[in-house]
């Protein structure tokens, strides 16, 4: 069985608070089908991202760059930051609440040549570890904002891995509300972006 056999996880996931589904998705694959082949990578880093959080790109209101927060819990939210870098968040929380989770880092599964070539490196600790890193290994850009996560191009899987010991500390690369202990990690993990 293959990651394109698994069924994706079903929008109901995606409801659940935005905290917890950061612990939640903690352990599970992403996996994107694309040209060249599949892209697989076991989430080892996520950090949460609430509404009336200051840090959080929908906590002043819906904008055209935001607008996929927004919407139905389940979708990508992808966006340009800092003039280079892509990063990919999955929408949670009800429709119109404005959360989302931010994938920071995957374990490379399946595809690892195609994300070498991607990322221009053979390290393969280096190959998704980050959410720059991440995108670019998977070839996600603004192209993907807001596709179903439940279906389709990009998704994401439960292969029953158990994630073991989880890590919690406060989010990275944030100016705003820095002291909520809002990142999750695998412990142990050397996929992870900063321990």
């Amino acid at each position: 069985m293959t990651y394109l056999d698994m069924r994706p996880l079903p929008r109901e996931f995606y409801v659940q608070p935005t905290v917890e589904a950061a612990r939640n998705l903690l352990g599970k694959v992403l996996v994107h089908r694309t040209e060249e082949g599949v892209i697989a990578g076991r989430i080892v880093e996520t950090e949460a991202y609430l509404r009336d959080d200051p840090a959080c790109h929908a906590s002043r209101g819906m904008t055209r760059r935001n607008a996929a927060m927004f919407g139905e819990p389940g979708r990508a939210y992808v966006y340009f930051t800092y003039g280079a870098h892509h990063c990919l968040n999955a929408v949670t929380s009800a429709e119109g609440v404005g959360e989302a989770v931010l994938i920071r880092a995957v374990e490379p599964l399946e595809g690892v040549e195609i994300m070498k070539r991607n990322r221009g490196t053979d390290e393969l600790t280096n190959l998704a570890s980050g959410p720059g890193k991440l995108c670019q290994a998977f070839g996600l850009d603004l192209r993907h904002n807001g596709l179903d996560l439940t279906g389709g191009e990009l998704f994401i899987v439960d292969d029953g891995f158990d994630p073991g010991e989880i890590a919690t500390r406060t989010r990275v690369g944030i100016r705003l509300a820095a002291d909520k202990p809002w990142r999750f990690y695998l412990a142990g993990n050397r996929f992870v972006s900063r321990k």
